[in-house]
């Protein structure tokens, strides 16, 4: 199963992080809480790139500190779903679409992703997009999951992903230095600055 039949298959099933329970959200957090959002430090005045920004869950805490967030994901449903929970915030765009051969018009002052390199086999060609995205001394954050698993199961369905490590990114980071690796209990979280 390809990844956009799978998350459209999560929304068929009513499968929406956006709209879990206070004690499912904690426990997100494990991956993109509060450390994360403190490792973006957004400015009011930046633009923001989410790369795999499903149904909004992390966005809706993104948008508020930026002036234009842009998400993009694969999967129609799941941008649809995004498009309904993130209604309240004007200064959203939403692009369905590969990222690696997305067309981007313009560069973001900081791109972030949780948990959705796993999904790219060619980690190189999606660092090598993220830093192109950049503007200078732009950030790149990225949440990645401890678990070392090649695939998802969910229920009946299994999903080939490619786990991360900090090894194997750190020396694929091209362009951009690391500032700042942090660590929770579940996920490593690499800050990238790409230099002026």
């Amino acid at each position: 199963m390809d990844v956009r039949t799978h998350y459209d298959l999560l929304i068929d099933e009513e499968n929406d992080p956006f709209r879990d329970p206070p004690q499912l959200r904690a426990y997100m957090d494990n991956w993109d809480g509060p450390a994360f959002l403190a490792a973006l430090a957004l400015e009011q005045c930046q633009e923001v790139l989410e790369i795999g920004i499903g149904t909004g869950r992390l966005a809706a805490r993104v948008a508020p500190d930026c002036a234009r967030l842009t998400g993009i994901d694969i999967s129609p449903k799941t941008v649809a779903r995004a498009a309904d929970n993130l209604a309240a915030h004007a200064n959203v765009d939403l692009i369905c679409g590969d990222f690696l051969t997305h067309f981007f018009e313009k560069q973001f002052d900081a791109v972030y992703s949780s948990l959705t390199m796993m999904h790219f086999e060619d980690k190189a060609a999606f660092l090598s997009k993220a830093a192109s995205l950049l503007r200078p001394g732009g950030k790149l954050v990225l949440s990645l999951d401890k678990n070392q698993s090649d695939t998802l199961d969910m229920g009946t369905r299994r999903l080939r992903i490619y786990p991360d490590t900090p090894e194997e990114i750190i020396p694929l980071l091209g362009p951009l230095r690391l500032a700042s690796r942090l660590e929770t209990e579940f996920a490593h979280i690499l800050v990238c600055e790409k230099s002026l």
